[in-house]
């Protein structure tokens, strides 16, 4: 499904329902601006499969779109924007004793990129992790008889795809203070293709400050699992 695409026919009702889960990917869009004809549709998407209780997932936008569908609100981030890797983010009581995070540490970093931030959580969602730069990294939406789960990070990511973007990105960044020219750009985008290339080089491991959180796929793609295993095995088995 493209739901941005321009002019898009988007599947609802049975049509929708046959699907055994949703996965959202990330987006450069803005949620809160609700009215762009680019968000619409997928406000639309969120909100049907939450009424054909399609069992969803995403990361960044997903989190995002999935609680303005079920009645929450985002803002753009006081703080701007989260970028590389969020630090310490720690499992709330909830986050704790939900399936999403079962072997998962309680405190951990993961891939990030966003500039706005959910405010406001609707009635049926719960925060699951936040960091001392976003409150709400992580929620549980139950809503209409369906339900999401959504994370503001990234665990598609790799270290490969956060160099790429932060390249298309590098302009941006700088204006940003995450750089102070393309040089410094261009050094920490290398060393992060480096380690990608030669995940055993343990001094550009400590320059960067990462560990198996991001660089292990089975640690840091944890919650896709166990989304899979938790939520669409059991709706495709129903």
């Amino acid at each position: 499904l493209y739901p941005a695409d321009p002019g898009v026919s988007l599947p609802a009702g049975t049509a929708l329902e046959s699907y055994d889960g949703l996965a959202w990917t990330g987006s450069s869009l803005t949620v809160w601006k609700e009215t762009d004809p680019d968000v619409l549709p997928q406000l639309e998407l969120a909100k049907e499969a939450f009424r054909q209780q399609v069992p969803s997932f995403g990361s960044c936008w997903a989190a995002q779109i999935g609680i303005v569908a079920a009645g929450g609100r985002c803002v753009a981030h006081p703080y701007g924007r989260e970028m590389g890797i969020a630090r310490k983010i720690e499992l709330t009581s909830e986050g704790r004793a939900h399936p999403l995070y079962m072997g998962k540490t309680t405190v951990f970093d993961a891939f990030i990129s966003h500039d706005d931030e959910i405010t406001h959580l609707p009635p049926g969602a719960l925060c699951l992790a936040s960091n001392s730069y976003t409150r709400v990294q992580a929620v549980s939406i139950t809503h209409q008889g369906g339900v999401m789960w959504a994370i503001q990070y990234h665990p598609e990511y790799d270290l490969h795809q956060l160099a790429r973007l932060m390249h298309c990105r590098t302009e941006k960044l700088i204006g940003l203070g995450f750089f102070q020219d393309q040089q410094d750009a261009a050094r920490y985008i290398q060393r992060l293709e480096s380690l990608h290339q030669s995940p055993d080089r343990k001094d550009l491991a400590w320059q960067l400050g990462v560990d198996a959180d991001v660089m292990n796929p089975d640690v840091r793609q944890i919650e896709v699992r166990n989304w899979i295993d938790h939520l669409v095995i059991p709706n495709r088995n129903n």
